[in-house]
């Protein structure tokens, strides 16, 4: 294993287990932990930003992509395809609209799915 993947599993990996239980302490009622949650959460994101900017660094690459319109509209994309997904499973598991929630999911699926040929491109 190389350098850069060990810093980036091992910052990856505490960043995210932040972000999930700051997640987790914001949207269980029971824990009564909202606003600490909050908290929690904004310092996992922010572990998981340093990662990225470090790994970066580490490849030799700039740290801060310059903005493009593709840049941007990927960017986009990836969010609406990420609400789409989210809210087709919300629908489905907690407001039991089962149909129009697989549904909406199917197309934030479909709009990740996307992300592939425009980020990679297809080649022959």
């Amino acid at each position: 294993m190389t350098k850069k993947n060990f810093i980036t599993m091992i910052l990856g990996t505490i960043g995210g287990m932040l972000f999930g239980i700051g997640m987790c302490m914001c949207m269980l009622p029971e824990w009564g932990a909202f606003n600490q949650g909050v908290g929690v959460g904004v310092v996992g994101a922010l572990v998981l930003l340093v990662a990225l900017l470090v790994r970066r660094r580490m490849e030799g690459k700039p740290m801060f992509v310059p903005l493009s319109l593709k840049t941007v509209g990927v960017t986009l994309l990836a969010i609406l395809g990420a609400l789409l997904l989210g809210i087709g499973m919300c629908l489905t598991m907690l407001w039991h609209s089962l149909v129009i929630g697989i549904v909406i999911g199917l197309l934030g699926i479909v709009a990740l799915l996307m992300l592939i040929p425009l980020c990679k491109g297809l080649k022959d």
